[in-house]
């Protein structure tokens, strides 16, 4: 794997989410990665119990902040050259697509999941 620069702009996995955004640091088999949108929402519940509703708490998990920074293992973390849209959009279409996958799996997992993205969109779209 070719090694990565700081100022490069990336994707990153980080926990559940994927985002699209900018090395900033290089550390010990990790990038510092600011971010600058969002590709895929993150998941809900127990990471450990992925899809499961009957554990002790269901954790609400929201998708990183625009410039928050993410310690992020290198293999998650691949170059990336398009376009960047912007972060407020980006958010709200990986929330619009992980809210469609929800609306088609009548588990117990993804009803407490759309509440908890009811929930979330409430804060990230305050105005």
């Amino acid at each position: 794997m070719s090694e990565l620069n700081i100022g490069d702009k990336v994707t990153a996995i980080y926990k559940t989410g994927k985002y699209i955004g900018e090395i900033t640091e290089r550390r010990p088999q990790h990038y510092l990665v600011r971010v600058l949108a969002v590709l895929k929402h993150p998941m809900q519940g127990d990471l450990h119990h992925p899809k499961d509703a009957e554990v002790g708490f269901f954790h609400e998990r929201k998708a990183l902040s625009y410039r928050e920074q993410a310690n992020v293992p290198e293999k998650m973390v691949k170059l990336y050259e398009g376009e960047i849209p912007g972060y407020l959009e980006s958010l709200k279409e990986a929330a619009d697509k992980f809210r469609s996958e929800l609306e088609n799996d009548g588990s117990p997992w993804a009803r407490q999941s759309r509440r908890n993205l009811d929930s979330l969109e409430k804060d990230y779209f305050k105005n």
